[in-house]
């Protein structure tokens, strides 16, 4: 992601709108895209300042409260479950939910739907059961 463009830059821009140049025409001559300069008009209209606003930063997470007890229950609960089946689950529930975004959830929980085989024969060896 880039860096905003200063704050001088923006406070020129506006000085000329102000006067009277086209946005398109401001665009040009201080070498930024119009539509910049258009969304700084706006921004200037709408909040008084040309300031721009935080950049970056991450998603709340859809999945919290009652919904994730439920998936983490019915994850816990049986090994046949699908992220399709949980989504219809929870938008039952009341919170449309792509499958990606269960996935996700999934990964963050340390939730995995992989049948690590490798790993289930190392634990027999180490238990000396066999299957």
């Amino acid at each position: 992601m880039g860096r905003a463009y200063s704050m001088d830059l923006r406070q020129r821009a506006m000085d000329r709108v102000a006067a009277g140049e086209t946005c398109h025409a401001v665009a040009a001559a201080l070498k930024v895209a119009p539509s910049s300069v258009i969304k700084w008009a706006q921004r200037q209209r709408r909040t008084g300042s040309v300031a721009p606003d935080k950049m970056g930063g991450r998603r709340p997470a859809l999945i919290t409260g009652e919904h994730r007890v439920w998936v983490l229950a019915m994850i816990d609960g049986s090994d046949h479950v699908t992220l399709e089946w949980l989504a219809r689950g929870l938008q039952e529930r009341g919170l449309k939910v792509h499958p990606a975004n269960i996935c996700r959830f999934l990964h963050r929980e340390g939730k995995s739907f992989k049948k690590n085989r490798a790993a289930s024969r190392a634990e027999q060896a180490e238990t000396g059961t066999s299957t």
